[in-house]
């Protein structure tokens, strides 16, 4: 069997073909055609009230830590198992993440944790869509209405991912998606900043466009743009756009090929007969889109290193922030013992949308190497 890569970044034909658009167009900056393109197709899909494309999802994060004019000591709630983006977007502007266990079963911030962790000092709660499979958001948002806190949502795995059918990314107050290569909707790097607290409009584009007042200058609003707030160079090229633009409009057969596989998963190795895995679990209220198929076994690098060994790239995630150098310095948190076991346990297996390489027949081989592995084990 050929190596089979944990992640191959998927590309059409049409990506191509709108590059050559903007090179005919002569307009590579930001805020172009396909920029507009995009930001409509996210606010009709995800529902949406205003978009924002951004060269990545760790920018539309910093956008929203300077929208939440943050002070220093402020505290945002977060679990502790997520990619550093989540929390340095906040450390960044003097805030103190606040950092929680996540839910056995989803791998998610434990809902019924986030209350004990509210002070004074809390200014919003952030939720991570582990996978695209969603948090109970009823139980978060009843909580951050209660006490009158920001919800926001890193959705980076979740585009067309849902809650009770709506999509995530348009619970929070502020949002966020990913579009880097690793993705299942992808233009090298990229992100968006999701709003739908109208009030943070306007304010958005004006940091987007570092600080200043161009966007009302473009719709004839001011007859000259001038510096008018703190702000940075967040928004996308319009090159990465006309690529997203063609994957957008991709994004349906995209998670419909990626579910497939998951499925082909699920199906397979759900007939191992080891009580040592645990497989995914989906809740009810959530459909998700495949971004990540995953096992969770307890001393986990041993198969680990059998796979990879046996040409199938399976890797581990995070390390949980609170373990990390800076975690331990700028965070804020106390025993986390299910994101200590979990976070040691979790294998993540491949998704390449190419049947030639990744189909029912070679999962079921990735099941034998698993049978393999244990009858070997248990002959030690």
């Amino acid at each position: 069997m050929k190596t089979i890569k944990y992640n191959v970044a998927k590309v059409f034909t049409n990506e191509i073909k709108n590059i050559q658009k903007v090179v005919k167009n002569n307009h590579y900056s930001m805020n172009g055609n396909f920029t507009k393109k995009c930001q409509d197709w996210i606010e009709k899909n995800l529902k949406v009230k205003s978009s924002i494309l951004t060269n990545s999802c760790t920018a539309a994060l910093e956008m929203i830590a300077i929208l939440m004019n943050l002070k220093k000591g402020d505290e945002i709630i977060m679990p502790s198992y997520t990619f550093v983006s989540t929390a340095n977007a906040f450390v960044l502007r003097g805030a103190k993440p606040v950092l929680v266990d996540i839910e056995e079963s989803t791998l998610n911030i434990d809902e019924n944790k986030i209350e004990a962790a509210i002070t004074k000092k809390t200014k919003a709660v952030i939720v991570i869509h582990y996978g695209g499979i969603s948090c109970d958001l009823d139980k978060v948002r009843k909580i951050t209405k209660k006490h009158k806190i920001l919800l926001i949502e890193d959705a980076a795995h979740a585009i067309l991912s849902t809650y009770k059918n709506k999509p995530l990314g348009s619970f929070g107050d502020l949002s966020t998606i990913s579009f880097h290569e690793t993705k299942n909707i992808h233009c090298g790097e990229g992100g968006a900043l999701l709003i739908n607290n109208p009030k943070y409009i306007k304010r958005s584009k004006i940091l987007r466009d570092k600080g200043t007042n161009r966007d009302e200058f473009n719709r004839n609003i001011v007859k000259k743009y001038s510096w008018v707030d703190i702000g940075s160079s967040f928004g996308m090229s319009e090159i990465s756009a006309a690529f997203l633009y063609a994957q957008l409009l991709y994004s349906k057969k995209i998670t419909s090929m990626r579910l497939k596989i998951w499925n082909y998963y699920y199906k397979t190795l759900k007939d191992l007969k080891n009580e040592k895995i645990t497989l995914p679990y989906i809740p009810k209220y959530s459909k998700h889109n495949g971004h990540i198929f995953y096992i969770i076994i307890r001393n986990r690098d041993g198969l680990l290193k059998y796979l990879n060994k046996n040409k199938i790239n399976c890797t581990f995630h995070y390390v949980p922030l609170h373990q990390s150098i800076a975690g331990k310095k700028f965070c804020k948190f106390g025993k986390l013992n299910k994101t200590e076991i979990l976070s040691k346990s979790i294998i993540r297996f491949p998704i390449v949308l190419d049947h030639k390489i990744l189909n029912f027949k070679t999962i079921t081989k990735i099941k034998n190497h698993i049978n393999k592995y244990f009858q070997v084990e248990e002959n030690i």
